[in-house]
């Protein structure tokens, strides 16, 4: 199983992190971060205008899954990290 995904307002690193925290390993910076039936790449990091005075970053990860099921629950998980809330 494969998805991309994107990510806006969190920086690379500390999505990377947020892997980290849920089992992956990174042998470098280059690497894919590699977890139990899963690994996630960067495929890249880039600057979006959102109006002509707000940017933010996005970034692209692409994940792998053994199953569907491990894909579900990391994403799951992951977006439990990265859910933002407004005030």
């Amino acid at each position: 199983m494969e998805t991309t995904l994107e990510f806006r307002g969190i920086p690379a690193r500390q999505l990377i992190a947020y892997l980290q925290e849920l089992g992956g390993l990174q042998e470098d910076a280059s690497s894919p971060i590699l977890g139990e039936g899963w690994e996630a790449e960067i495929v890249r990091e880039e600057e979006v205008q959102i109006t002509s005075r707000f940017r933010v970053n996005a970034v692209f990860i692409r994940f792998r899954a053994e199953t569907e099921e491990k894909l579900a629950q990391l994403l799951a998980a992951l977006r439990k990290k990265t859910m933002r809330v407004g005030g």
